[in-house]
């Protein structure tokens, strides 16, 4: 057993699982931040240094809808305050259209404007990029990756209900 683990030798027989499950956490954790590191090493490629990884992904993953900070965060990809703080420089930067909303003067819509669409493209490009690279490695196989997907969509639920169990 993996002397790293918060398990021990004297823990219960699950601990095979347990070990399996912080193995998996650790991994969650790793690949995030390789993710940023992946994205950030293609901006300074192409010279774009203006934003960071996370408002780089934040502009990918809002695509071409119209959303809202609220609707953003509620969609569980970013934190409270830091959302608005990425969502007001990338206003600045030009790579987002805001404007309040008729119905709802306090409520603010964004939208990519075509410099925020362009370093979507690059994301879209890269990432395209990456999935066919693991296939053509061995990395994965074409389908591994819809079973890989799946099992994380079902952690991902699992985790949802516990916090709304908790709270």
């Amino acid at each position: 057993m993996n002397l790293s683990h918060p398990m021990t030798k004297s823990a219960p027989p699950a601990a095979g699982q347990m070990v399996s499950y912080f193995d998996t956490l650790a991994l969650v954790e790793r690949l995030h931040r390789l993710l940023l590191d992946l994205v950030k090493d293609e901006f300074e490629r192409l010279g774009v240094l203006e934003i960071n990884p996370v408002q780089a992904l934040l502009l990918f993953n809002m695509g071409e809808q119209e959303l809202t900070a609220g609707e953003l965060k509620t969609r569980g990809f970013y934190q409270g305050s830091n959302v608005s703080y990425n969502l007001k420089k990338l206003v600045d930067l030009g790579y987002l259209h805001h404007e309040r909303s008729t119905a709802d003067r306090r409520a603010v819509r964004i939208r990519l404007t075509e410099k925020g669409r362009r370093v979507r493209e690059t994301l879209l490009r890269l990432f395209a990029g990456h999935a066919d690279g693991m296939v053509a490695r061995g990395v994965l196989p074409r389908e591994g990756m819809d079973d890989l997907t799946l099992m994380l969509r079902r952690v991902e639920r699992y985790w949802t209900e516990q916090i709304r169990y908790i709270y």
